[in-house]
C-alpha cells in the first residue's frame, strides 16, 4: 500500500521541491567588517539590512572616511561572504557628517565641537561638547545661556555644562557650521 493514498484525490505523483535558500544574517556581515576593522583605526557604526534587499554598512574614521577604504571594505565582504550575500546589494561607506551619533565612539571624536543635542521634551539644545564619561552613558555641552547676575539689572549670557544621559536624548549630532 502506497503511505501517501487517500491524502489526495489525484492520481498524480506527488513532488516535494526543497529549495535551498541562502539568508545570510547581520551577526555573520558583523563578524566579517570586524575581520577588516581589526587592521585599522576604523570603527563599525551601523549594520542595516533594508527590505529591499540591501546591506548598508556605516562606518567611521576620527580622521574621517576614504573612499579607497570603503570600497577594499566591500572587497573584504565579497570575498568573505561570497555566495552568501546571495542578491543583496552592498552598500559600504562614511556613517554622514551631521547625521545623529549612533556609537559612543563618535561622541568620543566630536569632543571640542559643535553639537545640536534633540531632548526629550523636543527642545533643542546647542554647544560645545565637552567631555563623555568612561562608561559611554553620559556626555557633556557647554551651552550659552542667559544667567541672572546679582548687582545686574539685565541677564548676562554666560557659559553653562549640561549633562545628558546618551539613553535619554533623541539625538545628538555634530552641527554643521558655514560661517
Amino acid at each position: 500500500m502506497h503511505p501517501f493514498r487517500g491524502m489526495r484525490d489525484s492520481t498524480e505523483p506527488l513532488i516535494l521541491v526543497l529549495i535551498d535558500v541562502f539568508m545570510i544574517d547581520k551577526n555573520t556581515i558583523q563578524t566579517a567588517v570586524d575581520q577588516w576593522l581589526a587592521k585599522g583605526d576604523y570603527y563599525l557604526v551601523d549594520v542595516e539590512m533594508t527590505p529591499d534587499d540591501r546591506i548598508v554598512i556605516e562606518i567611521d574614521h576620527a580622521d574621517g572616511v576614504w573612499i579607497e577604504d570603503c570600497a577594499d571594505l566591500s572587497r573584504h565582504l565579497q570575498e568573505t561572504l561570497g555566495d552568501e550575500l546571495g542578491d543583496y546589494e552592498l552598500e559600504v561607506g562614511s556613517a554622514g557628517i551631521g547625521q545623529p551619533f549612533k556609537v559612543i565612539q563618535q561622541y568620543r571624536n566630536h569632543v571640542g565641537k559643535e553639537v545640536e543635542v534633540l531632548q526629550q521634551d523636543g527642545q533643542k539644545v546647542q554647544g560645545i561638547l565637552k567631555s563623555v564619561d568612561d562608561e559611554g552613558s553620559h556626555f557633556t555641552v557647554t551651552v550659552k545661556e542667559k544667567q541672572h547676575v546679582e548687582g545686574k539689572k539685565r541677564p548676562v549670557l554666560a557659559e553653562v555644562d549640561k549633562t545628558y544621559a546618551v539613553s535619554e536624548v533623541k539625538y545628538c549630532k555634530y552641527l554643521l557650521n558655514f560661517k
